[in-house]
């Protein structure tokens, strides 16, 4: 096998917690992601010529080792000592600096692609060890489904997926910084709750009852994010006000999404077409629907 191509799926936060700030910078969080069926395609190809060449379909991205595809490939090319070379190529799909993933996403799809094509036969286990080195979101992506995350997000654990639902995601017409919504985090401000009850929603998904998952979710960094940008609120109440059990902020967004019960998905087809053309048309960047995927 001389390529490979691989999908690279996007996340979404059902409920994000932030515990404390460590001494190494990073925050503590508890947090449960699951992925979405949305997702970046990616081609690796061997080469006889040694390096690393990547091409993407947006300009705008890096193809050098300011993508964190090139780095993944670099540390384990690097690491076994790989005499042949590689070329990427990345179908962007997913919303670049969103909320949700795309770019560990990317870089998780790089580790267990090259570790196939090259036979290394490394774990899951220890490619997440690897993979930590990067990002604190690329273990995670070397998973589908829905897990618990703590630490600074390497910490996983395999948790019951959402039931059959219809998700409409949107992406403002903006950017948000994740260093900015951290720094202006300030959890001593905050009171018990405040904070999402994760606990309370890993219960409920072992249950299986969608109504009641979507009751607790939650994510504290929409606090900071909504100060900053209060577009954020108003799409997640557009989502709501058209019948989502759940809307929130993905990550440290922008992306909002919205959990629709499955019966719903025609009339989803309808909401993306509102949003698309009704009064959030010049806020909003792009809009899909998808699902939850495992």
């Amino acid at each position: 096998m001389d390529e490979i191509e691989l999908r690279a799926h996007g996340k979404i936060n059902l409920s994000l917690d932030v515990l404390g700030r460590r001494n190494d910078g990073y925050h503590e969080v508890k947090m449960i992601m699951h992925t979405v069926a949305l997702h970046d395609g990616i081609f690796i190809k061997k080469e006889r010529e040694r390096g690393i060449r990547m091409e993407c379909n947006l300009p705008s991205l890096p193809t050098n080792e300011e993508n964190l595809m090139v780095r993944a490939a670099k540390a384990i090319i690097d690491e076994f000592s790989i005499e042949e070379g590689l070329s990427l190529r990345l179908m962007k799909r997913l919303p670049v600096a969103a909320g949700m993933a795309g770019g560990s996403a990317d870089a998780a799809a790089v580790f267990h692609g090259i570790n196939q094509l090259f036979h290394l036969n490394l774990s899951t286990e220890e490619l997440e060890k690897r993979a930590v080195k990067l990002g604190a979101d690329i273990p995670f992506c070397l998973h589908k489904g829905c897990y618990l995350s703590e630490g600074i997000g390497e910490k996983l654990k395999k948790l019951p997926t959402l039931p059959p639902c219809t998700i409409i995601l949107v992406k403002p017409a903006f950017s948000l910084s994740t260093k900015l919504i951290y720094e202006n985090l300030h959890l001593e401000n905050l009171t018990d709750k405040e904070h999402p009850g994760v606990d309370e929603m890993i219960d409920k998904l072992e249950s299986g009852d969608l109504e009641e998952i979507c009751k607790l979710g939650g994510n504290l960094l929409e606090k900071v994010s909504i100060s900053l940008r209060p577009e954020i609120q108003a799409i997640k109440d557009f989502l709501i006000k058209e019948g989502a059990l759940l809307s929130l902020m993905s990550g440290s967004g922008p992306t909002v999404f919205g959990i629709f019960p499955e019966e719903e998905k025609a009339n989803t087809e309808k909401i993306l077409q509102g949003l698309r053309s009704g009064e959030y048309k010049d806020l909003i960047e792009n809009a899909w629907i998808t699902e939850a995927y495992a």
